[in-house]
């Protein structure tokens, strides 16, 4: 065998672990702007990941949204994420940690696998003004007041191309208001999910305030279906009646004038 012949399998050798080192050295030192431009290819602009600092492993963002092409990045949330995550991800252990005092209760673990995960509880305020730069409608209505998402234990897991999820959700809402009525708040609300794999059952209740909300609903094969009504309290069904008729379609129940929440 020639020198030359004989040269070939070093060279190959040491290609390969060139092409190793390289593709660790992407991993290791992967800027967190690739991930930003990944989140706002996939959600074609809706989110993005604002001043992104850091890398893959440990990073911070803030989270924005955009109305539409070529208008300004918004803040949807308060503070900046920032967030630790485990090498031990390339070879299947998640060990992810989220924190961001503005916005969460307290630090979200994530651990698991690359087909499941745990999901710390944890409580996300997001005030709802900010809702706005997501686009129409909530441009046009231009909710305000509180929104707190709660959770307790979530198990997640990968089915196919979806994700089952295993726990309950609460979204409270509070002093709502809108710019399409002098009423201001609308009321306080609560919606309660509960999350069987692919499927979720909903229940939406009136806390507190002159607009009252309610009905039942379930989520599956991502369509949501509901059925409620709204109706104003005795002392403010003049000046609610616009938005009202904005709602749904007016109907009796007894000897109540309502509008019937329907999606399906």
């Amino acid at each position: 065998m020639s020198k030359q012949a004989r040269r070939w399998p070093r060279v190959a050798l040491w290609l390969l672990a060139g092409i190793v080192m390289m593709v660790l050295t992407v991993l290791v030192f992967c800027p967190v702007s690739w991930m930003a431009r990944l989140l706002e290819k996939q959600t074609a602009g809706r989110l993005i990941l604002g001043d992104p600092q850091g890398s893959l492993w440990r990073g911070s963002a803030f989270i924005g949204g955009a109305a539409g092409d070529n208008e300004p990045v918004t803040a949807l949330l308060p503070g900046r994420f920032s967030w630790q995550l485990s090498p031990l991800v390339l070879v299947g252990v998640v060990d992810l940690t989220l924190e961001n005092p503005a916005a969460l209760s307290s630090p979200v673990q994530v651990t698991g696998s690359w087909s499941a995960w745990t999901v710390s509880p944890a409580v996300l305020t997001l005030p709802a003004e900010r809702l706005a730069g997501l686009g129409a409608p909530l441009n046009t209505v231009q909710p305000s007041g509180v929104m707190q998402l709660s959770w307790g234990p979530l198990e997640l897991a990968r089915n196919g191309p979806g994700v089952d999820l295993i726990g309950s959700t609460t979204l409270d809402l509070r002093d709502v208001a809108s710019r399409m009525s002098p009423v201001r708040p609308l009321g306080s609300y609560t919606v309660q999910m509960d999350w069987q794999g692919s499927k979720a059952t909903l229940q939406l209740k009136t806390r507190s305030g002159p607009l009252l909300l309610s009905g039942n609903g379930s989520f599956a094969d991502g369509r949501l279906r509901f059925s409620g009504m709204a109706e104003a309290d005795a002392g403010h069904a003049d000046q609610l009646s616009n938005l009202l008729n904005l709602l749904g379609r007016r109907r009796r129940d007894g000897d109540r004038d309502v509008i019937a929440l329907e999606f399906k």
